[in-house]
């Protein structure tokens, strides 16, 4: 399945959920437009693949040029060599033509032929020269338009494939070859309980350390994704915010706390100027939830936007 498919499938489905008031419904993660925000993981990597890849096609289309001009060049200087050459046997043909009246007028003939002949020597030694320069040249330059661009694109490709294959496998599978933690002697269970009470704390650095553990293993991950961006919402990170939200919802659109995750997400757009895709959650809420406290709040600031 290429990329453009993907995203147009993609923003099909969110289109729909939209309408339908589903919480799993983002306008954040859009890669078309000029600055995407609340970029899940995988989707960071693919915009930044479409970065490399743009300035691939530009590199390679300023190079195509430089060699398109270059050989324009070549075949004027092909042209000058054809018609010098064609001039020196002209003059050759013209001199063995003239009518020799007397001898000092042979004598005449005969040293200029001489002359022009080692001129004529001269100048197809040149020739011979300046083409194989030509020909050189040439090569040179078919090695450039057939193998250094396609190679140099080539790399890129393949290592940023590598990149999201690698990025893909971490997020399939848990990571049983991370890196050994004190946090690896408790169960998850246990660790939920430590980051909930940081968390009631507000000690949001280390809460987020534990449910990102937790994510890694994979337990419980709709929660886990949705106390994150419960902490990037309340330190201000809105774009961050939505990415975590975005995933919890995907996971699990059924949660108690998605009143609460869909307010956030809404004010979280409001705040970074998606005012289109934040109407679209507040009247989510209200429709989805009309007696809940989050549908009340939602009228309130709906009821102030343009």
């Amino acid at each position: 399945m290429n990329k453009s498919f993907l995203v147009a499938f993609l923003a099909t489905i969110l289109t729909y959920t939209i309408l339908n008031a589903e919480p799993s419904a983002f306008g954040a993660g859009d890669l078309e437009t000029s600055k995407p925000y609340g970029l899940t993981s995988s989707e960071k990597v693919i915009l930044q693949n479409k970065k490399n890849l743009k300035k691939v096609v530009v590199k390679s289309n300023n190079q195509a040029n430089e060699v398109d001009s270059l050989r324009e060049r070549i075949d004027g200087l092909q042209t000058i060599i054809e018609g010098l050459s064609r001039k020196s046997q002209e003059n050759k043909f013209k001199l063995k033509s003239l009518d020799k009246k007397n001898s000092d007028e042979l004598i005449n003939v005969n040293e200029y032929e001489k002359r022009l002949s080692e001129v004529s020597q001269k100048n197809a030694q040149d020739i011979q020269k300046i083409q194989k320069t030509v020909s050189e040249i040439s090569i040179v330059l078919n090695k450039i338009d057939t193998n250094y661009v396609s190679k140099d694109k080539f790399n890129v490709l393949v290592n940023d494939f590598n990149k999201f294959k690698e990025l893909v496998a971490k997020e399939l599978r848990s990571k049983s070859t991370s890196k050994k933690s004190k946090l690896d002697k408790l169960s998850n269970a246990e660790i939920e309980e430590q980051a909930k009470k940081l968390y009631d704390k507000k000690y949001y650095t280390k809460s987020m350390q534990y449910y990102t553990h937790l994510i890694d293993k994979n337990y419980r991950p709709a929660r886990s994704h949705y106390m994150v961006g419960e902490m990037k919402y309340y330190r201000k990170n809105y774009s961050d915010a939505i990415a975590y939200f975005k995933k919890s919802a995907a996971l699990y659109s059924k949660a108690s706390y998605m009143p609460l995750l869909m307010l956030h997400t809404a004010i979280s757009m409001q705040k970074t100027g998606d005012n289109k895709n934040a109407k679209s959650f507040f009247k989510g809420i209200i429709s989805k939830y009309p007696n809940s406290e989050h549908a009340l709040t939602a009228k309130s600031k709906l009821s102030k936007m343009k």
